[in-house]
C-alpha cells in the first residue's frame, strides 16, 4: 500500500526551508473571487481599481496565504501535518502577471508538543510582500512493532 506522509517530526530541523512559486494571471484572480466569494472590485473592476491608491487591479492578500498553505501541506512539513495557526502581515501589493514566490523557513521545533513554527514569506522580484508566521501539528514517526 502506498502511503503518501511528509516529513516526520523527527526529520525537520531548524533552518529547513521550502518554497512554491506561481505566476497569478487574471483567470486566478477571477476563479479566486469566484471560490471564495470575495468580488472586491478592487480585485475584480479594473475602472474602480484605477481609482485607488493601487492604481489598478490587484491580487486578494488571502490569495497569497493560499500559496503559504501549498508550501506547508505539500512540501514543507507536507502531508499529515495539521494547519494550527498562521499570523500574516500584508506589506505590498501583489499585481496581475507577478510571479509570487511562497518560503516556509522552520524557525522552532517543540518536540513535546508536536508543534513546528515556520516564518512565512512570500515575495515578489525578491521583495517581501506578505511575511508572518506559521504554526503547524507534525506526526512522530511510526514506531515499528518488534517481535517479542
Amino acid at each position: 500500500m502506498h502511503h503518501l506522509h511528509g516529513y516526520y517530526l523527527e526529520d525537520l530541523e531548524v533552518g529547513m526551508s521550502a518554497s512554491y512559486a506561481k505566476t497569478i494571471s487574471e483567470a486566478d484572480v477571477y476563479m479566486f473571487a469566484g471560490i471564495s466569494g470575495d468580488n472586491n472590485p478592487l480585485h475584480v473592476n479594473a475602472e474602480y481599481a484605477e481609482t485607488t491608491v493601487f492604481e489598478q487591479r490587484i491580487v486578494h492578500g488571502m490569495f497569497s496565504a493560499a500559496l503559504i498553505s501549498t508550501v506547508a501541506g505539500t512540501k514543507l512539513p507536507g502531508p499529515g501535518a495539521i494547519y494550527l495557526d498562521q499570523q500574516i502581515k500584508f506589506k505590498s501589493p501583489i499585481y496581475f502577471g507577478d510571479t509570487a514566490t511562497a518560503t516556509l523557513t522552520i524557525t522552532d521545533i517543540n518536540t513535546r508538543h508536536r508543534r513546528v513554527v515556520l516564518k512565512s514569506d512570500v515575495t515578489v522580484k525578491g521583495k517581501v510582500v506578505a511575511t508572518g508566521t506559521a504554526t503547524l501539528m507534525v506526526d512522530r514517526r511510526p514506531t515499528e512493532p518488534t517481535d517479542a
